[in-house]
């Protein structure tokens, strides 16, 4: 597995999937590889790359592990606590439309949206936001779309919320009930490379940027401001505070809660 071999495997990656590993912390990535493929009988990126596109399930797996697909309902409690109680409360008292334009960027199996839609409905019951979620895995949308959890998944939630927001599958995991599901809208979008949408009120990006390039990083959150509408919060995970804030423009509204200034 040597340079030209990473080299020839980056840009059949990036035909294959759009997903651009430049743009990726190269030392953190090539681990994260390696250690998959020694699991296997390949000695080259090429050759496990070569054989796992001729299986989808396969290659979805790889895809899956590749993009780091890890995430519960209301992760982070005491965050989403703060998000709940002040951050949104505050966006809904300056919004003219009493809703909200959320996105939830790198949604990995759809907890995070469904954990937003859950809030919006009781903040809001009368009202309909729009939550948007977008990741770069199309099989990991699928099973966000499915909307099926483990009981590991929903751990974090309020029991009086379970309860009313799921239903118990034969299998013992958990349903997400169609009055939450229906008000979540996803896409497969490639933040390193596609156009964002903008308007947003608040849009949450949490550990998903663990190994973009440190570029890369300021591209994108230079672009989050750009899509947020003056007042707007951009909400980030608790390691990934966004050091040059302040150049691109951001005020601090509370720690990892960054907002572009409503002049």
């Amino acid at each position: 597995m040597d340079d030209k071999d990473w080299e020839l495997f980056k840009q059949q990656l990036n035909r294959k999937t759009g997903i651009d590993l430049q743009l990726y912390k190269e030392q953190q990535m090539r681990r994260r590889i390696n250690n998959l493929i020694q699991k296997t009988e390949f000695k080259s990126y090429t050759t496990f790359f070569a054989d796992a596109v001729k299986n989808k399930q396969k290659f979805a797996d790889f895809i899956e592990y590749l993009t780091i697909n890890v995430s519960e309902f209301f992760r982070n409690a005491d965050k989403f606590g703060l998000l709940e109680s002040d951050v949104i409360p505050y966006l809904l008292k300056n919004s003219t439309s009493g809703s909200l334009n959320i996105w939830s960027a790198g949604c990995s199996i759809g907890a995070e949206p469904y954990s937003l839609a859950i809030i919006m409905k009781e903040l809001t019951p009368s009202k309909r936001p729009r939550i948007l979620a977008s990741d770069l895995d199309i099989e990991i949308i699928g099973k966000a779309k499915q909307g099926i959890y483990t009981a590991d998944e929903i751990k974090a939630m309020r029991a009086d919320r379970k309860v009313k927001y799921f239903t118990k599958t034969p299998d013992g995991k958990f349903a997400i009930k169609p009055e939450i599901k229906s008000m979540v809208e996803f896409r497969r979008h490639n933040l390193l490379k596609d156009r964002f949408d903008t308007n947003f009120d608040l849009i949450l990006c949490r550990n998903v940027v663990i190994y973009f390039t440190e570029e890369a990083k300021a591209e994108l959150y230079k672009n989050f401001f750009k899509a947020l509408k003056p007042g707007g919060i951009l909400f980030v995970g608790g390691t990934e505070s966004i050091l040059n804030s302040r150049q691109i423009g951001y005020e601090t509204y509370k720690p990892f809660f960054y907002q572009r200034p409503m002049r």
